[in-house]
C-alpha cells in the first residue's frame, strides 16, 4: 500500500529530518522527535498526526 505524501515542503522535510536522527541513533522515541520536528518546522497538529501515522506504518 502506498503511502500519500503531503504537499507541504515543511513536512516532507520533516520526514527527512526524522529519517535521518533514527539512521544515526535508532533507539530514539519517534513520538519526542516528532514533537521537535512540529517546532522545528513549524507545523500544524494535522501535520503532527499525519508524521505519526507515517512512521507507524514504517516499522
Amino acid at each position: 500500500m502506498a503511502t500519500i505524501m503531503p504537499d507541504s515542503d515543511d513536512v516532507q522535510r520533516a520526514i527527512k529530518w526524522i529519517s535521518q536522527c533514527i539512521e544515526e541513533k535508532p533507539d530514539q522515541p519517534i513520538p519526542k522527535l516528532i514533537e521537535q520536528a512540529v517546532f522545528k518546522f513549524d507545523l500544524s497538529p494535522v501535520d503532527s498526526e499525519f508524521l505519526m501515522g507515517f512512521f507507524k506504518k514504517r516499522k
